[in-house]
């Protein structure tokens, strides 16, 4: 009897402790909250194509464009990757519908700077491009970073869940800490010497990956 009272205590503490988490974010209708989180991943694009129009970016714009867009693929990574602690850690289990749209933003500004470096840079010559990547280690690790995120960003979906099943759907998105590794790699070698950035990432990511393994070994013990 007291041991059950015990659990009830402990549980009621825990429910106690999510209820506060929860209560640091502001409340929001919900038919409003997914349309805003999408309004707002589409904030940096809309600035880049702003300052474009009103002739902000001095110098070599498809540079700037080419280096802001990759570093927002990045960062859109790192913020998918961090719901889930995020989730568990801080009781804000609704972060958890936003997960999906963050990845999928992460790879929409992952394909924008690739398009923006073949459309613009080589004026869409394949020659010129198959070259470039295979000339370049950086072009070539950050081409390997996007083909690891079109097959997660493909299967994102819960009808492909479901066709490749909970485990192997996954073992398959388990890539995604490959790509943040490559991206990472790709941001590195193309700055060459800015390294501050690259190294926060780095930083950012193993934190992460350090988190979701000591989560499975948690559970593992527990077991």
């Amino acid at each position: 009897m007291a041991e059950g009272t015990r659990e009830l205590g402990s549980e009621g503490r825990r429910r106690g402790q999510r209820a506060t988490a929860s209560s640091l974010v502001p409340s929001f209708p919900r038919s409003l909250a997914k349309p805003t989180v999408f309004a707002v991943c589409l904030l940096p694009l809309a600035w880049i194509a702003y300052r474009l129009a009103t002739d902000q970016i001095r110098g070599d714009w498809v540079d700037t464009v080419e280096r802001e867009t990759g570093r927002w693929a990045i960062r859109f990574l790192a913020v998918a990757l961090a719901v889930t602690p995020a989730r568990k850690l801080l009781g804000l289990g609704r972060l958890a519908q936003y997960r999906r749209m963050l990845g999928l933003f992460a790879f929409f500004y992952a394909t924008v700077h690739l398009l923006v470096f073949f459309a613009l840079d080589l004026e869409l010559y394949f020659g010129e491009f198959a070259r470039e990547v295979a000339k370049r280690k950086y072009l070539l690790v950050g081409m390997t970073t996007w083909l690891i995120l079109l097959p997660l960003a493909v299967t994102s979906t819960k009808g492909w869940t479901r066709r490749l099943g909970g485990r192997r759907w996954n073992r398959l998105h388990r890539l995604v800490y490959v790509a943040a590794l490559t991206a990472t790699v790709h941001y590195l070698w193309a700055v060459k010497k800015d390294v501050l950035w690259p190294v926060v990432y780095v930083t950012t990511f193993a934190l992460l990956l350090g988190y979701r393994l000591w989560e499975k070994s948690r559970r593992e013990v527990t077991r």
